[in-house]
């Protein structure tokens, strides 16, 4: 993937996909000679980056971002191809007993018994966790048990350190050798944040923008979108 003139991309991504993506730009680094510089965000956040006027050349984000029309607006006409979708989970502390969440009223019952749950209302997970909610009746319930998290990483700290019983969100963010993973969500209920891929229309480097989407749809980013808890595509 060798290139004569090495580019230098400004990219906005999910927080979700953090771990599974910083290896895939470090390996396409190393292969195509481009260097990535990477700001991560919630669906909210990266709305706002991409209508901030900070320049970016392409963006890997939520779907809920380009359904967004001030966002959309900021990528360049065109599909945005899907590159990675993911299931909710819940997890406990290591060693901590699993609650039953077989079937969606038991899920109920252990997300009503449990004192805290820790999660990020404010992301394209937590806008299909408030359809979950909705759909089970606990949607008041819910807004006083969780313990809202800043950034993935801080929801794994949460239950981890005790703060909080329970993590719901995605499942590839709760693959953490501090956690247990309880179980997906029950089929009937679950749902996907699925990752889109675009180019923004602003870019002045379309042709290295395109080529990292290219790789990250490629096997090899695949692998690595599938050894990280997510589905590619």
């Amino acid at each position: 993937m060798a290139t004569v003139q090495a580019s230098e991309l400004q990219v906005i991504a999910g927080g979700g996909i953090a771990v599974p993506f910083k290896q895939i730009a470090a390996q396409f680094e190393s292969a195509s000679g481009h260097k990535l510089h990477i700001r991560f965000g919630t669906a909210p956040e990266l709305i706002k980056m991409a209508t901030s006027g900070v320049p970016f050349d392409l963006g890997v984000v939520p779907r809920d971002v380009v359904k967004d029309a001030a966002a959309r607006a900021q990528f360049a006409p065109g599909s945005t191809p899907d590159v990675a979708r993911v299931g909710i989970a819940v997890a406990v502390r290591a060693g901590a007993p699993k609650p039953d969440i077989g079937t969606p009223e038991a899920l109920k019952q252990t997300l009503l018994e449990a004192h805290s749950i820790a999660s990020i209302p404010a992301s394209a997970t937590g806008a299909q966790l408030a359809e979950v909610y909705e759909h089970l009746g606990i949607t008041e319930a819910m807004r006083t048990k969780t313990k809202a998290q800043a950034t993935p990483a801080a929801i794994v700290e949460a239950v981890a350190s005790g703060e909080a019983d329970l993590a719901v969100f995605g499942i590839n963010v709760l693959m953490d050798p501090r956690l247990e993973i309880v179980g997906p969500l029950p089929r009937e209920i679950q749902r996907e944040v699925v990752y889109v891929a675009g180019i923004a229309a602003g870019s002045k480097d379309a042709e290295a923008a395109q080529a990292f989407i290219t790789y990250l749809r490629s096997p090899a980013g695949a692998a690595v979108i599938k050894a990280n808890g997510l589905n590619p595509g």
